[in-house]
């Protein structure tokens, strides 16, 4: 069974912090996207290696992309979050390879999200 299943989403004040699980079965996880209400979304982080990751110009310097190393759960460290932070975060998997990494368009696994809100 390929599964993706993502946990740790909370509704928090603006500079807390928050750090998502996505727990994996079948496949590796390797990117997290998020989406606010009526938006289209939008990738955060990848993660391609433990001396690789890339991660949005909008949460760089805050949030921080890693994986364990059974390559079985993912996890994004966020802090000084803000509110346009708010959105529901996705677990990706199975990147197709063509196009861009942070195109949710190229990957074929997901998880149902996990909602962060945070308030000012």
């Amino acid at each position: 069974l390929v599964q993706l299943v993502e946990s740790g989403g909370d509704s928090v004040q603006a500079g807390e912090s928050l750090r998502l699980s996505c727990a994996a079965s079948g496949v590796s996880p390797m990117a997290w996207f998020r989406q606010a209400p009526g938006k289209a979304r939008e990738g955060v982080a990848v993660f391609i290696s433990r001396a690789h990751a890339k991660v949005a110009d909008s949460v760089k310097g805050r949030f921080t992309i890693s994986r364990d190393s059974t390559r079985t759960t993912l996890y994004l460290q966020m802090s000084t979050l803000e509110p346009a932070d708010t959105a529901m975060y996705y677990c990706a998997a199975d990147w197709s390879e063509r196009g861009s990494i942070f195109d949710p368009s190229t990957y074929h696994t997901w998880g149902q999200g996990t909602q962060v809100t945070v308030s000012s």
